[in-house]
């Protein structure tokens, strides 16, 4: 299973995108402004800042800050706990990639819990026969 993040929407506080399952769409994605982390985390602003373009693999395990299963992102440089995950705007994250069913395209996506339910145990359900990887790129 490969995930794909394609970032589209850049502004001074959000970036916009879309997730793909395997090439077919499958919610619009909202995270933290990225920032240029190719010297070392020094230009990282503390839960403002969107994770580095790249792939990652990606397990679902037990979150204690949802108190549930969620996909978590591993061995991101400069961060801990990137997990895939609903929210509405860049407020509700801190690195994480929120996803959605609608987006306004401009600050906010929307209508995220089943997609953010729907995505968790097909992560589950695959991690048991092979390695899940996500990666994140500029559209």
């Amino acid at each position: 299973m490969e995930l794909k993040v394609t970032r589209s929407v850049f502004t001074d506080t959000t970036t916009l995108g879309k997730l793909y399952v395997d090439d077919d769409f499958y919610a619009f994605t909202c995270e933290d402004v990225i920032r240029d982390l190719t010297d070392g985390c020094s230009a990282k602003v503390q839960d403002e800042t969107a994770i580095s373009y790249g792939k990652y693999k990606v397990i679902v395990n037990y979150s204690n800050h949802f108190k549930k299963e969620r996909a978590l992102l591993l061995d991101v440089d400069c961060f801990e706990g990137i997990r895939i995950h609903g929210g509405n705007t860049n407020e509700d994250t801190e690195g994480c990639i929120l996803i959605g069913a609608e987006v306004d395209m401009q600050t906010r996506i929307w209508n995220c819990a089943e997609k953010v339910e729907q995505l968790t145990a097909m992560i589950k359900a695959k991690q048991v026969q092979e390695d899940v990887w996500i990666m994140i790129e500029k559209g």
